[in-house]
């Protein structure tokens, strides 16, 4: 297998950025740029078009998906997820290669530059730590009949298998979670595993028909905490949780008693919920999107009312979130006055068009964790400086410059982001990005510069 490290591995790929580009590499201070994954790659490359009629097929772009494939073996043989890269090839050929590999400390981006910089090992957002809140008069719903629950399932599937007390129990040993009744009701009646219906191919379709979703094994069973949940920082950090008094579910990423027992059939799973909002039921059935990273909705108040009934949607309760989040753009809130109260949590801070913006009045409010500033937008940056409570804070480089220089960044970040518009060199971002790493003794990004040539261009 060849090295990441050699020239001749990038050849191929030089060659087509080459090819596709030769004008603008021509320029004076011209690159390409592109990034190769063990599972994906970005190359700026131009695509043939398949003949009328015919759908794109893989030979429309052999060369390319080639070149990608030896260079993907080559990361997968240095152990390495994926690089990016930026290279300077003159019209006689000559070429230098910067190559830019992964940190420990630095989240996947998008394009050729950085994510998030974890300048705090092992850090997430402050709604990924967020625990449920005890609700001491939380009791199980009305519409609970054990009775009536086993009947429905007997009489629906009586052929079924039933899992064993011991297989319950390991369920529960391996979760550290006592099941509710209704789900041993239901366990008790079938234990929903493929493997007991390899001779009856209509046998898993009665399952789920009798209990109205994809049921999950007891071995299948999890728990949904919010590590069940990840987001990179750059998005998690614009997520606030909040349960008002007259939710049903909590407004948390995850919970230790939320637990997954079973699916839509799209992806989204059907979890039994053990610690609910202040005006919901102890074992109500929710739901948790896989589009969202926050929440869930209700799906019924207990288990027996789910089988018994069947979901309707105008179950679904989500309580509405107070301004926890705010937006100042040219489309949403009009000032960081119009955004400022007790209770703001992020601040974000996008297009505009005005002149720009002073953070004083949201200095000192106590719940502020993270700023996000568009490019331009801010009048004075080092007035971040008095904003103590940050933990993520993305900027421009010209706005992390002016920290930088003035000794400024805070340290109660635990992540940044460096916002990248437009068509910008690599060097300068990650330079910056390990300035910011530095700071906190974290791992650089690091960066090898190949030289060779490719001759002139045929």
């Amino acid at each position: 297998m060849p090295s990441i490290d050699d020239f001749a591995t990038w050849e191929s790929v030089l060659r087509l950025l080459r090819a596709a580009h030769a004008d603008s590499l021509a320029a004076p201070g011209g690159y390409v740029t592109g990034q190769i994954g063990i599972h994906s790659w970005s190359l700026d490359l131009p695509r043939r078009l398949p003949p009328p009629g015919r759908a794109a097929q893989l030979e429309d772009m052999q060369d390319e998906f080639d070149t990608v494939q030896r260079l993907q073996g080559a990361l997968t043989d240095a152990g390495i997820d994926g690089m990016s890269f930026v290279a300077e090839i003159s019209p006689s050929g000559r070429t230098a290669l910067d190559l830019f590999g992964p940190s420990a400390a630095v989240e996947r981006g998008i394009g050729v530059h950085p994510g998030s910089l974890v300048l705090v090992e092992d850090s997430v957002p402050e709604p990924w730590r967020r625990l449920p809140e005890p609700v001491p008069g939380a009791v199980p719903a009305p519409s609970v009949d054990l009775a009536l629950l086993e009947r429905t399932l007997r009489e629906r599937i009586p052929d079924a298998i039933a899992a064993t007390e011991k297989e319950i129990a390991a369920a529960e040993a391996r979760l550290g979670v006592t099941l509710p009744d209704e789900l041993k009701v239901l366990y008790g009646v079938t234990r929903a595993k493929w493997e007991d219906f390899r001779d009856d191919d209509e046998g898993w379709e009665r399952i789920a028909d009798a209990v109205g979703f994809e049921l999950f094994s007891p071995d299948e069973l999890s728990v949904a905490d919010a590590s069940s949940r990840p987001s990179p920082w750059k998005f998690g950090a614009m997520e606030a949780v909040v349960t008002p008094p007259d939710a049903v579910i909590q407004g948390l990423v995850g919970s230790p008693g939320w637990i997954v027992f079973g699916d839509t059939g799209g992806g989204d799973r059907i979890a039994v919920d053990l610690t609910p909002g202040p005006r919901g039921h102890t074992g109500q059935i929710i739901v948790l999107s896989h589009e969202e990273s926050v929440g869930a909705d209700l799906m019924a108040d207990s288990l027996t009312d789910l089988v018994v009934n069947g979901p309707e949607d105008e179950r679904r309760h989500r309580a509405a979130v107070p301004r926890a989040v705010a937006r100042v753009n040219i489309r949403s809130l009009n000032s960081v006055q119009a955004a400022a109260h007790p209770g703001l949590e992020v601040l974000s801070i996008g297009v505009w068009e005005e002149e720009p913006l002073s953070l004083a009045p949201v200095t000192g409010l106590p719940r502020l964790r993270t700023l996000s500033a568009y490019p331009g937008t801010l009048a004075d940056p080092l007035e971040i400086a008095e904003l103590t409570g940050l933990e993520f804070l993305e900027l421009a480089p010209a706005e992390w410059r002016v920290l930088l220089d003035a000794g400024a960044v805070p340290r109660s970040l635990s992540a940044a982001a460096i916002v990248v518009h437009g068509y910008r060199h690599p060097l300068p971002i990650v330079n910056l990005a390990n300035e910011l790493l530095a700071l906190w003794n974290r791992p650089p990004i690091t960066r090898t510069t190949l030289v060779g040539d490719l001759g002139p261009l045929a």
